[in-house]
């Protein structure tokens, strides 16, 4: 991932979400003393694998963890951008126990 793209690309980011998500909560039950954590290292290492591969895009990261109880769950975004050159991705994990929704949003310098 050396290799410094410029242009966006919304299943690029997905897949590189997707990858972070899954190695931090693939065999993972829900345990609430741990969403900090895992919330932290989701978060943390999306921001430095896109970093590395967008030199030319700033980042917003978002990760929300939800224990699978039956509960709704709505959330909600608006943005002011360049519609050109700017853009956002979504991930959802799903396993027996917990949802992880994480959202990117890449901006342009």
């Amino acid at each position: 991932m050396s290799e410094n793209k410029t242009k966006f690309n919304a299943e690029e980011m997905k897949s590189i979400v997707q990858e972070v998500v899954t190695d931090v909560l693939k065999d993972a039950k829900y345990t609430h003393s741990e969403v900090v954590n895992w919330n932290g290292q989701i978060v943390d290492s999306c921001l430095k694998k896109l970093r590395a591969t967008y030199k030319t895009y700033k980042f917003v990261v978002t990760c929300v963890i939800l224990q699978k109880n039956g509960a709704g769950f709505y959330a909600g975004s608006s943005v002011y951008w360049d519609n050109a050159n700017d853009g956002s991705s979504s991930y959802r994990f799903e396993n027996d126990t917990m949802y992880a929704i994480t959202n990117v949003f890449a901006l342009s310098v």
